[in-house]
């Protein structure tokens, strides 16, 4: 079926595109004659009302034998199309037939070679055993089995293909082949029943003969034995022979039936061939025929066409009936072949059987009796032999007849004579087989006869006496025949058995064929019917095509619209479910995101606080070593007061120390030079150690990021891993699923095919049981009914047949008639609404030329207005006006600019329309693009903020852990305060003592290092706030960003509403904003297209480029017809000669203006001249006024007409271009599709490369921090190394600090020893006190120390407890790495599981998407295929229509140009006027010349010579002009004439070519006729032999009856007989089907066993799937907490490492603290009794100094408070004079009267009287600082003492200052102290006090280097600004050069009872500022 459906398909195909050039060449044809008839009418006609008359009369009648032409051409299309199908039908099954039938016969060749060999042995061995009974014929004996067996093995072969002559000798018909064949294989198998029944009997009558001959007699020959050996050959041979005859028999049938199959189908192509001449001839009547369908030819030809439809279907029917005749042949060929084999197979067992028994036999020697009865069964065969050669003979007689009288008829009738000869050796066979029956019959009797005669010869000779040893012998031979007849008996049943099988085989093909038979039978009927319904419903097809054929194009149209939308709209939803899908996707993304955002942030945080407790600890170490540095300066400055109040006193004793102290100075600034050396040393090993630690820092920052990015990529990749997880577990939940499904299925479709197999089984038993019932009928019908009836009723049925397809053909030809009918009357129909839509455009077109005449009337009444304001503007003109122009012109140049504006005008809005579009779509994109960049800002700014609180609060508990830690180091300040003032003086004692350096400066510089660092550090952490503090800022001005960027789209938006109001303005807007949603749409879906055609397959992909390539094709030609178009356009459409004609028009009208411009101007002149002269002027001046006037009616009549001409050439050109535009611009937009197409899926591959790049080099990155995580790993242990290494140090370090506290003791005692030295003897006293003390303390120390001690074993224990807690949390770390490590390759092996499992899936889903992507992208391409197709052909029929429009602008432009010729001849014809009024201007101006000289005759004379010349030459300018039109004229009309030859030439060469073409088809007709007469004749000639046959077949039939009843009564024993065999074997065939149905059974319960275990192993697997994967979740579940708790018990070690630490250090600042306190209690008391002493000892020398030296001055003190006053301020001077007087010993009551009398008379007074005599001079002041007051307020000294204040007084913990906190504390800079230090004796008092308090505290710390007594004391100069002398020699500030660079003079206070004025020394550490100085640098 499929096979013939596709040959229809191909058949249709082809039929089609046939149908296609047959239509193209039509559609040419017509175009053709459409053409000359065009030009035709343009030849004929002149006139346009007549020409349009005829051209659409002629028109009407085209279309009408047009539209007559193709509904015949679409019937007779329609009837061609289904002929071909039919014939492919046709061929495909013969051709399937005819390969069948080739496999059939070969096989048939080699089995007929096989059986013929085997038949001619058996010959030979029949003829050897023949001689063998002649010799042997007089000896009687017992047939033995061989003999009997070869028997029945040599009839059995001539059984084969035997056939009864009775009722079908002599009738021979094509109907009854097959039930023929049926009932002869039937005869054969019956025949071969009774001979094994008879073969059975002769065994059976053998083994009695055997049993009876006991007795033999034994005198046997060897020569016997070799008798039987050749009589077995020569059956062999014979044998051998019947098979090869057999073979030849079947070679003959095959070559029989190749000859029929060859004219089988040589007729077949013959008919084929005739039809084919009738269509075409058919064809030919239709293309021949005007269209007049009820004509007499056709009324004639309808007979004709009905007798070829019958011809044609009798030939039909007689083929299938040929074709149903071979194929039952053929299948009994098959069968009688099969049987053939079995029989064959059967005789060769029966053969290798009875060869065995021979051999057995051939032992026994004994055996006499055998012998003989084997040599009277020769003598037997050997007659029943020569009666089959002669039954064989006269078969083979017969045959030979019978073959003569075929060869007569096949003379007459070829093709059926092998069939006749089939017929008639099947009937010869079954006779011989009768008779070779009768033969054996008569052989049994023969036998039992024998037998008789055998037994009583055996009894008389058992009579005679036998000898004992022959009884034996016979005995034993018994014994053995026995044994063999057992085994004969079990080989027999054997065969039996499958002797019964093959009758069933036999009896299940005889049924198989009858239900083929009666199949085929109701197929032909059914085809038959189908046929009938298929005419019928053409018939109605045919009607109601013409009826649907609009409705059906309406139908298109909306379906295309319908489908497109559909598609649109399927697009939509695609793309919209894409985008869900692409948002929800990108919404976990980013929840996933801003999970691992907050995670790494945490994190972050976390490692953040790590480091910022690191960096607290640091700067808590700096703060306690700022607090510690403004602490000592607190002390020193309570220490120096005290001294102050004491070294007053000892002011006496120091006089004599002071050259000492000179020298002692000198070397403290070499040291001080050295320090400052030491300390820039410091200060650059502090900025190498600063940048050391940023390059730390930033390394640590760098690996914090890298390990912030290395979490963040492991949780993403966590992340991903879990999700591929879900992923897997879904898809393995659906394949779960799945997986049920199919089992579900499968045990239903079980159960189905149980309970199917089940059903079809009984019905198979019933069916049987029917069919065995049918059988029985049929047999018992098949006797009863007799040939001739058959015959007969065949007979009735072709004729019934024959009148049946009569009728349909008349019924067929009347339906036709009828249709032929309709569709005339439809024509007619078409007709008259045809002529009566003409005869409306014919009324149309006479009002359009009414209302054109009535145009032309009003242009007429125009003309003559305008002709007026012409003779209006020559009046005008009259004034000298070169330049002025007509109306009418301007007007024309008007309007041709006003077009050329419109369309330049239109041609900007199309513009500005493409540029709106495009900007609309650019602001649409950027719109998405900035809302997209607004929602990632707005995430951004989340993010950030969220960021920015955390980082907020990290910050505050840093600022609470830093306070926390600056108030724990508040303590631990002291330690290192003590350490530094240890360290300072042991150094200083170092030097004072050895000029050495000791182990302990390198401790300092370390220290100071450290102090640096942590400085660094809070530098850092500064900065770290200042960008904090910018990012704030950042994120507010980001926000400012977001609120411009708002405010931005919010314009954008105002811009966007206001172009939407501009674009509203306009009519298209809505349809744009359509057009742009549905392109947005569009490349949406286009991206979504792409994103899945890059996993697309093969196949597919081969499919839609070939689709593609096509449409490449389509759209080629689209663009080549375009261009067709275009150039059609460009030649048809004149608008290069429309350009050409407006030049000339503009050209003549200018040229027209100018000459009437000059004409006007001469006629004036004229007319001037005409008043002289009166009656010459004025008639010239008349004469070409009215010349001029008729002309320019007739040129303004012409240039309306080119207007409107001109006008209408526009109007098409624009609708031409508008259609080639819109053309071009579909093509454009499509071709950038598909660039854009192409470049998209360029991009994607990009990406996806870019992708697996960027995938890689995060592999890469991955790999790279995992490295670096190990260094990391690395660098942190290292660390911890450091900090144990720290931990020592700081041991070290206490030990160290244990042996320095000794030393400050042995420097006490010597400084004690020194003051004992310098002391009277009363201090002895004292000293013993203080050495008592000494011991006490020294005690004390001792037992500090040996807490000391204890504390330090306690912290080394605790160092030991924090190693082994380090160790812990390594090994916990390990550990944890190590569960890491194996969560990690757990996660890895799940990853690729899941990824292999994603991987499949997406494939799948891939290749599924590609597979509906690429069906939708195909039925796109044959929708836009198909759409392109449309598309051409309207393009070719807008072409038609443009060659038309081009042939009538044609005919315009002949016309325009014969206008044009005129009117240049008007312009020639003015010319010659200008030139003649010229002439006569000149003539009369010479006239009057003459005139005034008195001349007139002359004149007169002149004027009638020149009126006379002026018409000789008008006459011969209008001949010229008239030789000019005709010569073009004639140039025209020659190349008319050249067109219409080349038209004629072109029509000649159609004509001739039209004249073959007819002649090819008159003789094919008239070839077709004499074949057609000949077949007829032909047919007449074989149907009177088949009358001639019927004739004989009805003589034949009535004898056959009689020979059939005598058969009957034959054959109804036969039947009984084979009827107890079918029962027998039915019997069988039921056991059997009982048997198969327990193995169905059987093999049902073992597949549902099956099944069952399938299911309970997929179950087991599922089990165990879901059990590992439960594992794996709860080991990772496990993992999971196992890492939470380790991280839990580390973040708890951590906690309590921190808190010991804490303890630890808290511990150790207390015991320092405690230390230090008692240290400085006990040096404290040692100081007071040291001071009480010394206050002692200076009182008395104050009282010595006081005594001596009275009324003595100090010249320093003098000089320095002299050179104080010139320096400072006018305003401050009055507290210069009272600090003076005050030294002075004056009362401050004198010192104001001073003051104010100064006041009164100025300062020079007194000054100049203290100068004496150089009073007049001024002293040299130096000049005031700017900055010395005017920065502060106070003074200086005020300042100080607030200072001092609020250092004095207990305060709460500083905090620590930051850098601008410190600055303005910082000391002033040289010079800048010199206004500030003047005050009021008030404040210097409270100075005094508090300096006195500060000496005493200062003396504890200060490093002072004095020798002698004053060792270790300040001396009271150190804290009196006035006693420090202003040389430069003596620095007061060590690392300031410049000198007052320790404050100014009067900064230092003395006390008011110092009589003596000594100069004493003073150390550079001595003034307030450099102690502060010192401060600010530490």
């Amino acid at each position: 079926m499929s096979s013939w459906l596709g040959g229809l398909g191909s058949g249709l195909g082809q039929s089609l595109g046939q149908v296609g050039g047959s239509l193209s060449s039509f559609t040419g044809q017509i175009s053709n004659f459409t053409k000359d008839m065009l030009l035709e009418g343009v030849e004929e006609v002149g006139d346009a009302a007549t020409e349009l008359h005829v051209s659409n009369s002629k028109l009407a009648e085209v279309e009408a034998a047009f539209s007559t032409q193709k509904s015949e051409y679409e019937r007779l299309k329609k009837l061609h199309a289904e002929l071909e199908e039919k014939l492919e039908a046709s061929e495909i099954q013969i051709k399937q037939q005819s390969a069948e039938y080739r496999t059939l016969l070969q096989q048939k060749d080699v089995e007929i070679s096989h059986l013929k060999a085997r038949q001619s042995g058996l010959q030979e061995e029949v003829q050897k055993l023949q001689r063998s009974a002649q010799s042997a014929a007089s000896s009687p004996a017992v047939l033995p089995v061989t003999t009997a067996s070869l028997t029945a093995t040599s009839s059995s072969p001539s059984t084969f293909l035997t056939r009864p002559g009775g009722p079908h000798h002599a009738f021979h018909s094509d109907e009854m082949d097959i039930s023929d064949v049926l009932w002869s294989q039937q005869e054969i198998n019956r025949l071969s029943t009774e001979v094994m029944r008879l073969e059975a009997d002769v065994a059976h009558w053998r083994r009695m003969s055997q049993a009876s001959t006991t007795s033999g007699t034994g005198n046997g020959d060897q020569g016997e034995i070799l008798k039987l050996q050749r009589t077995i050959k020569e059956l062999r041979d014979e044998m051998s022979r019947e098979v090869d005859e057999h073979q030849h028999e079947l070679a003959a049938l095959q070559d029989a039936q190749r000859q029929k199959l060859a004219e089988v189908t040589r007729r077949h192509r013959e008919e084929l061939a005739e039809y084919e001449e009738r269509i075409e001839e058919l064809e030919e009547q239709i293309r021949s025929g005007d269209g007049q369908v009820s004509s007499p030819s056709d009324s004639s030809k309808l007979p004709e066409l009905q007798r070829n439809v019958q011809t044609l279907q009798e030939a039909a029917e007689r083929r299938e009936k040929q074709l149903a005749e071979l194929s039952a042949s053929l299948e009994d060929a098959q069968r009688n072949q099969a049987s053939l084999q079995l029989e064959r197979d059967d005789a060769l067992e029966e053969n290798a059987g009875l060869l065995q028994n021979y051999s057995r036999l051939q032992a026994s020697v004994a055996e006499l009796q055998t012998r003989v009865q084997e040599q009277e069964g020769k003598a037997l065969q050997k007659t029943q032999f020569e009666q089959e050669i002669q039954t064989l003979r006269n078969n083979l007689a017969a045959a030979e007849k019978e073959i003569e009288r075929l060869q007569h008829l096949s003379e007459a009738k070829p093709r059926e004579e092998v069939e006749h000869a089939d017929i008639l050796e099947l009937n010869t066979i079954i006779g011989m087989l009768r008779q070779e029956k009768e033969v054996l019959e008569q052989e049994k009797l023969e036998l039992q006869h024998r037998l008789t005669v055998a037994e009583e010869q055996v009894v008389y000779k058992n009579e005679s006496p036998m000898e004992s040893g022959e009884v034996e012998s016979l005995e034993d031979l018994k014994a053995e025949l026995e044994r063999r007849e057992k085994v004969l008996r079990a080989t027999e049943e054997e065969r039996d058995t499958l002797m019964s099988e093959l009758e069933e085989l036999d009896r299940q093909n005889q049924e198989a064929t009858q239900h083929l038979i009666a199949a085929k039978e109701q197929l032909s009927g059914q085809l038959k019917e189908a046929e009938a319904e298929l005419i019928r419903t053409t018939a109605e097809l045919n009607a109601s095509k013409d009826q649907k054929g609009a409705l059906e194009r309406e139908l298109e149209t909306q379906k295309e619209k319908t489908s497109q939308s559909a598609f649109t709209l399927n697009d939509l939803h695609m793309a919209k479910q894409q985008l869900e899908q692409r948002v929800k996707e990108l919404k976990d993304a980013l929840g996933r995101a801003n999970e691992q955002s907050r995670e790494a942030r945490r994190e972050a945080a976390e490692l953040k606080k790590t480091l910022q407790e690191r960096e607290e600890q640091l700067a808590a170490a700096k703060a306690e070593a700022a607090h510690g540095g403004q602490r000592r300066t607190e002390e020193e400055l309570a220490g120096k007061e005290r001294a102050l109040s004491d070294l007053r006193r000892e002011m006496d004793e120091m006089r004599s120390s002071y050259e000492k102290g000179m020298s002692e100075e000198y070397e403290m600034k070499m040291a001080n030079r050295r320090l400052k050396d030491e300390h820039e040393n410091a200060l650059q090993k502090l900025e190498e150690i600063s940048k050391q630690l940023k390059e730390n820092q930033a390394a640590l920052n760098r690996t914090t990021r890298e390990k912030d990015t290395r979490i963040e990529a492991l949780k993403l990749e966590k992340n991903q891993l879990e999700l591929e997880l879900s992923q897997a577990e879904r898809a393995l939940s659906g394949q779960v699923k799945q997986y049920q499904q199919t089992i579900e299925e499968l045990t239903r479709a079980r159960s189905m095919d149980a309970s199917a197999l089940q059903t079809e089984h009984e019905s198979a038993i019933k069916l049987n049981q029917e069919k065995d019932l049918e059988i029985a009928k049929l047999r018992r019908d098949l006797e009863q009914l007799a040939s001739d009836h058959r015959d007969t009723n065949e007979m009735l049925s072709i004729t019934v047949a024959g009148q049946k397809q009569l009728t349909d053909l008349l019924q067929e030809k009347d339906v036709f008639v009828e249709t032929l009918k309709q569709n005339a009357a439809d024509l007619q129909g078409e007709m008259e609404n045809r002529v009566a839509a003409m005869t409306k455009e014919v009324d149309v077109l006479k009002q359009a030329v009414d209302e054109k005449d009535k145009q032309l009337g009003g242009m007429k009444e125009e003309n003559s207005h305008l002709k007026e304001e012409i003779d209006r503007l020559r009046d005008q003109q009259s004034r000298p006006q070169p330049l002025a122009e007509p109306k009418t012109l301007d007007i024309i140049t008007e309007l041709e600019t006003e077009i050329a504006q419109l369309k330049s005008s239109r041609n900007a809005l199309e513009d500005e329309v493409r540029s709106l579009k495009r900007t609309s779509e650019e602001q649409q994109a950027s719109l998405q693009a900035q809302q997209s960049e607004l929602e990632q800002t707005a995430v951004r700014h989340q993010q950030t903020a969220l960021d920015y609180d955390r980082l907020i609060q990290a910050k505050d508990e840093e600022i609470t852990r830093l306070q926390q830690s600056v108030e724990q180091g508040r303590l631990p300040a002291f330690q290192g305060d003590v350490i530094l003032h240890e360290d300072k003086t042991r150094s200083l004692n170092q030097d004072n003592g050895n000029e050495k350096h000791d182990l302990s400066k390198a401790e300092i510089e370390k220290l100071v290092r450290g102090i640096e660092e942590k400085e660094t550090e809070i530098v850092q952490l500064n900065e770290k706030n200042l960008s904090l503090t910018r990012q704030l800022e950042q994120l507010a001005f980001s926000r400012d960003e977001v609120g411009k960027l708002s405010q931005m789209i919010r314009q954008k938006d105002l811009e966007i509403q206001a172009l939407h109001a501009r674009l509203s303005s306009g009519q298209d807007v809505l349809y744009l904003q359509q057009q742009l949603q549905a392109f947005a749409v569009e490349r949406e879906q286009m991206l979504a297209v792409l994103n899945e055609k890059t996993r697309e397959n093969g196949q597919l992909r081969s499919d839609y480029h070939r689709l593609v390539d096509v449409v490449a094709a389509k759209e080629a030609a689209l663009v080549r017809l375009q261009q067709e178009n275009q150039r059609l356009s460009n030649t048809s459409d004149p608008s290069g000669s429309q350009e050409m004609f407006k030049e000339t028009i503009q050209n003549l009208s200018r040229i027209i203006r100018e000459k009437d411009i000059e004409i006007d101007a001469l006629t004036q002149k004229c007319q001037t001249l005409v008043t002289v002269l009166q009656s010459t002027g004025s008639e010239a001046g008349a004469a070409s006024g009215g010349v001029s006037s008729n002309q320019f009616e007739e040129l303004l009549q012409e240039r309306d007409t080119l207007k409107q001409q001109v006008k209408k050439m526009e109007e098409w050109k624009q609708q031409v271009i508008t259609t080639v535009k819109n053309m071009q611009h579909e093509s454009a937009q499509l071709h950038e599709e598909l660039i854009e197409l192409q470049g998209q899926v360029s991009a994607d591959s990009d990406c996806s490369s870019k992708l697996s790049v960027d995938y890689a080099r995060l592999i890469q990155s991955y790999e790279q921090k995992e490295k670096r995580l190990g260094g990391l790993s690395l660098e942190l242990a290292q660390v911890q190394q450091t900090i144990s290494q720290l931990s020592n140090t700081k041991d070290v370090l206490l030990g160290k600090l244990d042996s320095v506290a000794q030393t400050p003791e042995v420097a006490a005692t010597a400084q004690s020893r020194g003051l004992s030295l310098t002391a009277e003897p009363q201090t002895q006293q004292t000293t013993e006190v203080l050495q008592a003390q000494l011991a006490e303390k020294e005690n004390l120390i001792r037992t500090l120390q040996e807490n000391n001690h204890r504390l330090s074993d306690a912290a080394s224990a605790s160092e030991s407890e924090q190693r082994s807690q380090a160790e812990e949390a390594r090994q916990v770390r390990d550990r944890l790495e190590s569960l890491q490590r194996s969560v990690r390759e757990k996660d890895l092996l799940i990853k690729t599981k899941g990824d292999q499992l994603s991987q499949v899936s997406e494939s799948l889903r891939n290749r599924e998407n590609d597979n509906e992507v690429l069906k939708q992208a195909v039925t796109n391409l044959k929708e836009r295929a198909l759409i392109l197709e449309l598309d051409a052909r309207k393009l070719k029929e807008e072409n038609e229509q443009v060659a038309a429009r081009s042939r009538e602008k044609e005919s315009e432009f002949r016309a325009l140009q014969e206008t044009n010729m005129q009117v240049s001849l008007l312009l020639r014809e003015k010319e010659f006027e200008l030139s003649a009024i010229s002439e006569k201007a000149a003539t009369v101006e010479r006239m009057l010349k003459d005139k005034e000289l008195g001349k007139s005759g002359e004149l007169n004379q002149l004027l009638n010579e020149l009126k006379s010349m002026q018409e000789k030459a008008v006459m011969f300018q209008q001949e010229r002009d008239q030789m000019m039109m005709a010569l073009k004229q004639k140039q025209m009309e020659t190349t008319a004439l050249q067109s219409e030859l080349q038209h004629t030439r072109d029509k000649e060469q159609r004509l001739n070519l039209e004249l073959e073409r007819l002649r090819n088809h008159l003789l094919e007709i008239e070839d077709s006729y004499t074949r057609e007469a000949l077949a007829a004749e032909d047919r007449e000639t074989e149907l009177r032999r088949r009358v001639a046959l019927l004739d004989d077949k009805l003589a034949t039939s009535s004898n056959a009856v009689e020979n059939a009843s005598q058969q009957a009564s034959m054959q109804v024993e036969s039947l009984q007989e084979q009827l107890s065999n079918v029962v027998k074997q039915r019997d069988e065939a039921l056991l059997q089907l009982r048997t198969s149905q327990e193995q169905v059974r059987q093999y049902a319960v073992s597949l549902s066993n099956l099944q069952m275990v399938l299911e309970q192993f997929q179950q087991e697997e599922k089990a165990m799937y879901s059990a590992e994967l439960e594992k794996h979740k709860k080991e990772k579940d496990e993992w999971k907490r196992k890492a939470l708790l380790l991280e839990d018990q580390a973040s708890a070690l951590q906690l309590n490492l921190d808190e010991a630490n804490a303890a630890l250090d808290s511990a150790s600042r207390l015991t320092d603290q405690i230390d230090q306190k008692e240290e400085q209690i006990e040096e404290l008391k040692k100081q007071v009794d040291v001071r009480q002493e010394m206050l002692e000892e200076a009182q008395k020398k104050l009282m010595n100094l006081l005594n001596s030296t009275e009324g003595k001055i100090d010249k320093v003190l003098m000089r320095n408070l002299f050179l104080g006053y010139f320096h400072t301020p006018k305003t401050k001077r009055a507290d210069v004079l009272r600090l003076m007087g005050s030294v002075l010993g004056l009362s401050r009551e004198q010192v104001d009267q001073m003051l104010e009398d100064d006041a009164r008379h100025g300062v020079g007074g007194w000054v100049s009287s203290w100068l004496g005599g150089r009073g007049a001079q001024s002293v040299p002041t130096t000049p005031q600082r700017p900055t010395s007051g005017q920065g502060l307020n106070s003074s200086f000294s005020e300042m100080f003492v607030k200072f001092l204040e609020m250092e004095s007084t207990p305060s709460l913990p500083a905090p620590r200052l930051p850098v601008h906190d410190i600055k303005p504390l910082s000391a002033p800079p040289s010079g800048r102290t010199g206004g500030s230090s003047s005050g009021s004796a008030g404040k210097l008092a409270r100075l005094r006090n508090k300096t006195k308090r500060s000496s005493i505290k200062c003396s504890q710390s200060e490093p002072v280097s004095i020798t002698g007594a004053a060792a270790g004391i300040r001396r009271p100069g150190e804290s009196n600004p006035f006693l420090a002398p202003r040389s430069a020699a003596v620095p007061l500030v060590a690392g300031s050069g410049t000198a007052g660079s320790g404050g100014h003079l009067l900064m230092k206070p003395i006390t008011d009872a110092l009589p003596t004025f000594t100069p004493v020394p003073v150390s550079a550490e001595a003034s307030a500022g450099a102690v502060l100085k010192d401060l600010l640098k530490q």
